[in-house]
């Protein structure tokens, strides 16, 4: 009994001695834009294995960076457990390394600020010392650290708002323009043009970075006879609009990691015209502020074959922080995965293929192609409907177009549904049909086909290595 008591204040002291270290460190870094917790949760995802980060994304979702940041505070009360029991000179040294562990884990990637960074990591050295030093105070100092760490998280969150407020400071003074594509009015069909808090956020990034859209430029670097760089202002006076969909290459079947934007950007056709490239150049390096990059072969996009841009709004807004502000690479028609960074900060002509982020885990270096597919939006599966069913949704075939939709039940024939009108053959279409079912629980799929002849493959597929596929299938209640 008195060993079960000591274990649970040993426990106890090293959730306290972690909540003020956590704290102080992550206030200071907060002072300054910071943050430790997201330093080093980013260095969980750089070194975690393929098949981890596959399964983190097919079960947590959106919510995969609150449980990193979870697992990495649990992971300091874990560490500090272990060191508790240390006499005093021994333990006060191995935490003060773990702090400097840290600092070395945050200033691993770009952005960097040493001062910053060191200042936060000796803070959090100290106070984990010192709640350890003096246990007597355990619940004093766990909530002062809760504390510091709630605030800490209300400065960034400040921050951050306060940066989107610049973004948004009247940039853009025109209003979307207005989309129909005279679909049938059906409660549970995606609108045509996602709304941006409807569009999926997908990145390593724990945090987005914060740019001062004043003082950024696009540098186009490497083998080319004219480096140049750009503004945010010289590429708004050539930017275009453009619908497309987007599509994660983690979207499961009938998922919801993919959106359909208006976009605005500028040609890659034209930022390449602008520095002639050399003949030798065969790889377009897209570089994000963090170090992160994605690479695409230049002569397509030179020739305009494949139509890239350098993407600097979205619905007729600067494009979003979580999306990228101030630029981004898209070509639509190529994987999220490998179209091009967000947060852009440079364009690097090269000779040969270069090793980008995900190339390492065994994802193709190519880049990969989304394939035509029809997703169900209505009804929903295991929905309980009379005998006449709608069936609505939305398929994508970039950047030939969709051609057709079609629907079957159970192993009946395929049936042509009625297809909304095309807003691009590069954005999602709208389509519908109504089925007369007699009673009983239903199977209803959907397959669609691109202007290419190219069909929706049926055979169920993971999204590793070049995207998921299979028919989207619903099960639907007809009453008697």
């Amino acid at each position: 009994m008195g060993g079960n008591v000591r274990r649970a204040k040993h426990f106890g002291r090293a959730i306290a001695a972690s909540l003020l270290g956590l704290g102080a460190g992550e206030l200071v870094a907060a002072s300054r834009g910071q943050s430790l917790i997201d330093s080093v949760g980013r260095a969980v995802v750089d070194w975690s294995p393929r098949q981890v980060v596959d399964l983190t994304v097919e079960l947590l979702g959106s919510r995969d960076k609150p449980a990193i940041r979870l697992s990495v505070a649990a992971s300091a009360v874990g560490a500090t457990t272990a060191l508790a029991g240390l006499p005093a000179p021994a333990r006060s040294a191995a935490v003060s390394a773990l702090a400097a562990a840290t600092a070395g884990l945050a200033l691993r990637r770009p952005p960097r600020s040493v001062p910053g960074t060191v200042a936060a990591a000796a803070t959090a050295a100290v106070g984990t010392n010192l709640a350890l030093a003096n246990p007597r105070g355990a619940t004093a100092w766990a909530l002062l650290g809760a504390g510091a760490l709630t605030t800490a998280r209300a400065l960034l969150a400040r921050r951050r708002r306060q940066h989107e407020g610049t973004i948004h400071s009247g940039r853009f003074d025109d209003e979307p323009a207005t989309t129909d594509d005279g679909a049938m009015k059906v409660p549970g069909l995606a609108s045509l043009i996602t709304p941006i808090g409807d569009f999926y956020v997908t990145d390593v990034n724990l945090s987005t970075p914060l740019i001062d859209p004043a003082r950024w430029r696009l540098p186009v670097t490497g083998l080319v006879s004219t480096p140049c760089e750009w503004s945010l202002a010289e590429l708004a006076a050539q930017a275009v609009e453009f619908d497309a969909v987007m599509v994660c290459i983690h979207n499961p079947v009938g998922g919801k990691r993919v959106g359909n934007g208006r976009w605005l950007g500028v040609p890659l056709r034209t930022v390449l015209e602008r520095a002639d490239p050399s003949a030798r150049a065969t790889t377009l390096v897209t570089r994000a502020v963090d170090g992160f990059t994605i690479s695409l072969p230049v002569e397509p996009l030179r020739s305009g074959e494949w139509r890239g841009y350098v993407v600097i709004g979205l619905n007729g807004q600067p494009l979003p922080a979580q999306h990228g502000f101030p630029a981004r690479v898209f070509v639509p028609g190529i994987y999220g995965q490998y179209t091009g960074v967000k947060w852009l900060t440079e364009l690097s002509l090269t000779t040969a293929p270069h090793a980008d982020y995900w190339s390492p885990r065994g994802w193709p270096h190519e880049p990969a192609w989304v394939q035509p597919q029809a997703r169900i939006d209505v009804p929903a599966t295991n929905a309980v409907s009379g005998r006449e069913v709608t069936v609505a949704g939305v398929a994508w075939a970039p950047p030939q177009g969709v051609a057709g939709v079609e629907v079957r039940v159970g192993d009946g024939p395929w049936q042509q549904t009625e297809l909304a009108r095309e807003l691009a053959p590069t954005s999602w279409r709208r389509w519908h049909t109504t089925l007369e079912l007699p009673p009983g629980t239903h199977a209803v799929q959907a397959s669609a086909v691109s202007r290419s002849g190219e069909t929706q493959e049926g055979r169920q597929r993971p999204p590793f290595p070049v995207g998921a596929s299979g028919w989207h299938t619903v099960t639907v209640t007809v009453q008697p």
